[in-house]
């Protein structure tokens, strides 16, 4: 098939291009968020096509898979075609609600036409999606091999703009996590962490790395910490279990369906926490045993394959 697909979340698109299918990507000459193009820190397929605004008019489309709600009208008036009307449609959910789980709406809760796809049971729970039929398909990572050294006697924590995110992402959080272990955050927009938290700056390091140096670098850390409170399953808890790193978690959202005993650690009470990173920077062959234990499970339910087979399934079933 030929899909339509924006350059959103470049962890998440880069399983989703693996598949057998044609991705049009739209790009515009300025590559801002609704024209990014092809990715150029992940590795994807040349069945990944850059197209301008004007070439999708021209173009054909089986589906089109949907990731924000202005992305509706959006490809209206790029490809004159209405999605869920005159091209079957998915929208993809990437998030839990912003608001509570209460009062939250889904954009697309009032029509029935284009199905919405949660990426964890925890948000198809935690959504209202009205008339929108719903599902669920996990994530799928593409392994990027048991790389954990866990030389460094240090916590690996990957975030996004951790100032601005602040409680949502458990940034307030890290002072506590820093004395029972020194942290290096990786992500975008890091830079003046260890200030704004009040921290000396080797006990809270900052990174911004490219995709390709990003594993190696969180594989030579002795564990992988996830403060996170109220987001969607993140990728890079995945992804440092693929790698073979002990997970220190809190037991928010869907991270006790991901990380299963033997695995890591997850608990929302803070000594418990501490403890078990404690255990880890204190014994090398202890955090490596639990880190095979987090491949093992990650590997199992959370493989490209089984992601896949997924789309194709419900790709079948939106476009017969």
């Amino acid at each position: 098939m030929n899909i339509l697909i924006w350059h959103v979340h470049g962890s998440w698109t880069t399983t989703f291009v693996q598949g057998p299918h044609t991705c049009l990507v739209p790009v515009t000459p300025d590559r801002g968020p609704d024209g990014l193009g092809r990715a150029r820190t992940w590795r994807w397929p040349d069945r990944v096509r850059e197209v301008s605004p004007e070439d999708l008019r021209r173009s054909d489309i089986d589906l089109m898979v949907l990731q924000r709600p202005h992305e509706v009208e959006l490809a209206h008036a790029w490809t004159g075609r209405r999605p869920g009307a005159d091209v079957p449609a998915v929208y993809v959910e990437h998030n839990s609600p912003h608001g509570t789980a209460v009062d939250t709406r889904h954009p697309l809760a009032g029509r029935d036409d284009i199905p919405v796809v949660h990426v964890t049971h925890f948000n198809r729970l935690m959504w209202d999606t009205g008339r929108a039929p719903a599902t669920v398909i996990e994530h799928g990572i593409v392994d990027p091999g048991a790389l954990w050294t866990g030389e460094e006697p240090r916590a690996a924590v990957v975030v996004n703009e951790p100032v601005r995110r602040g409680r949502t992402t458990g940034t307030d959080l890290l002072p506590a996590f820093s004395r029972a272990a020194p942290l290096d955050v990786f992500g975008m927009r890091t830079d003046g962490l260890a200030g704004h938290l009040g921290l000396p700056s080797d006990r809270c390091r900052t990174w911004d790395l490219p995709q390709s140096d990003l594993h190696p670098a969180m594989a030579r850390r002795r564990l992988y910490l996830h403060p996170v409170r109220w987001t969607s399953l993140g990728l890079s808890l995945l992804e440092a279990m693929f790698l073979g790193m002990p997970v220190v978690a809190l037991d928010t959202t869907e991270v006790r369906e991901a990380v299963p005993d033997g695995a890591g650690v997850v608990s929302n009470r803070p000594d418990v926490l501490d403890e078990a990173i404690r255990a880890f920077l204190a014994d090398h062959g202890h955090a490596r045993r639990v880190g095979e234990g987090a491949r093992a499970a990650a590997v199992a339910r959370y493989g490209v394959q089984r992601f896949l087979d997924d789309w194709d399934h419900l790709m079948k079933e939106v476009t017969r």
